[in-house]
């Protein structure tokens, strides 16, 4: 199930916010035993002209709409590093 809901987490965010780049990494390994195991745990590094001028909160609010109904159904967590284009060599 996790390399389907990394693809629907993919396809989601590229319909919502057009990004420059794109990874979604599914690290449900790193949290066996942890609370919300047996539902996935999703790190999302995406740059996108949407986050220009924006808040890191913003951002963050941005993907999660994005994202939609698949958080709590198959998501537990998801982990955000939201760049507009020209931060991300900043942060790498």
């Amino acid at each position: 199930m996790s390399a389907e809901t990394v693809e629907r987490i993919r396809t989601r965010i590229e319909q919502a916010l057009q990004p420059q780049s794109l990874e979604v990494l599914d690290e449900g390994h790193l949290h066996v035993g942890h609370a919300g195991e047996g539902q996935g745990h999703y790190r999302v590094r995406i740059t996108s002209a949407a986050f220009a001028g924006l808040l890191p909160l913003k951002r963050h609010r941005l993907v999660y709409d994005a994202v939609g109904s698949l958080m709590g159904d198959g998501i537990h967590a998801l982990a955000i590093e939201a760049h507009a284009p020209g931060e991300a060599a900043a942060h790498a």
